[in-house]
């Protein structure tokens, strides 16, 4: 017999208030909220019988007991999707997923259009030393402006790391907007990507070496965890400006902190951190050629509305039997759909 609904267990709230109405087109949808302050007792048995866990993508976020680990994923032998708040999935492990026959699920591209915005500003603040010229004033002491001499960033190189959702949008603002010359790694696409979103394809060290800005946009996972370290940032010219929006952890802080000190680099935008927040000794905000904000690029209303109403969307297709859009582990979907079809009573998508 059909299950006659999808039972989503969360945590405190949805990504936005506009979930809580548009659950209400999906009948389907039985959403179970959860509450850090009960026991996690009664958490965990809330989550043994529900068939989705929508799940925190930020680690510092999430305590460490409700993260998607093998060691909860047999306590829930019944569930069938992980889904993340948003893009990131630093709190899923993807190969207990795969293991348990558990397909993830993100929310990629529904925030890219606020992120992307957010890497620009900070490439437009660095370049202009608006942060620093807003410091200067509140401070008093101004003396002359040529000593907040800027840059212009038209017609400078932008070098992306990561071509996906929301690399894609930076190569196209900054493209478009600024006639930048983009580069871009990225060893998942192929060069009609890359043609397709207007940048060029270099190996990481080519784009470290001849980029005016470098600016970060890949997931963090076992290969791209310490992927910029020492010998990357060495890598870049003097006066280069180092982004990144991504995730921390991808980035090598301590290798930064050197550039920064040496004056090889001329700035760096920063809203991910190992450590987030980052505390207020933190050696990267010593500078006052940084930028840092507390991983809030993707923090806008309309991005929180878009992923919300795009994650309740995907479930939905998911209840139907579709394969999700945002699929993280491809390979578990043959596994998946026979456990679908034994636990709801109807056929997935081959």
């Amino acid at each position: 017999m059909t299950k006659p609904n999808l039972q989503v267990a969360y945590f405190e709230a949805w990504q936005h208030q506009a979930a809580e109405s548009h659950l209400e087109q999906y009948s389907e949808i039985e959403a179970v909220r959860l509450r850090y302050a009960d026991p996690t007792e009664d958490n965990l048995r809330a989550l043994a019988a529900a068939d989705v866990y929508q799940v925190l993508s930020n680690r510092d976020e999430l305590p460490t007991q409700y993260f998607v680990t093998r060691e909860l994923l047999a306590h829930c032998p019944d569930m069938l999707v992980v889904s993340t708040h948003g893009s990131g999935y630093d709190t899923v492990d993807l190969d207990a997923c795969t293991a348990a026959g558990v397909i993830a699920v993100n929310q990629a591209g529904g925030n890219k259009q606020a992120v992307a915005e957010h890497a620009l500003g900070m490439m437009l603040s660095l370049a202009s030393r608006l942060h620093e010229a807003d410091k200067v004033v509140r401070r008093g002491g101004f003396t002359t402006r040529e000593d907040l001499l800027g840059r212009d960033i038209h017609g400078k190189t932008v070098g992306i790391v990561g071509l996906g959702h929301v690399g894609g949008q930076v190569a196209r603002l900054c493209g478009t907007l600024f006639e930048m010359r983009v580069l871009a790694y990225d060893p998942y696409l192929s060069e009609a990507q890359f043609r397709e979103r207007g940048a060029e394809p270099v190996d990481l060290h080519d784009l470290m070496r001849q980029s005016d800005f470098v600016t970060i946009h890949c997931p963090r996972t076992t290969e791209t965890t310490g992927m910029i370290g020492r010998t990357e940032i060495e890598l870049m010219r003097a006066g280069t400006y180092f982004i990144s929006t991504a995730r921390g952890g991808i980035h090598d802080e301590a290798a930064l902190v050197d550039a920064l000190a040496g004056s090889k680099l001329a700035g760096a935008g920063l809203d991910v951190w190992d450590t987030e927040p980052p505390p207020p000794n933190h050696p990267l905000l010593q500078f006052e050629t940084v930028i840092a904000t507390p991983h809030t690029a993707g923090v806008t209303h309309e991005s929180r509305r878009t992923v919300a109403l795009g994650t309740i969307d995907q479930l939905a297709a998911i209840y139907s039997g579709k394969r999700p859009s945002r699929l993280l582990n491809p390979a578990v979907w043959p596994a998946y759909a026979e456990r679908f079809e034994s636990l709801m009573g109807k056929p997935a998508e081959t």
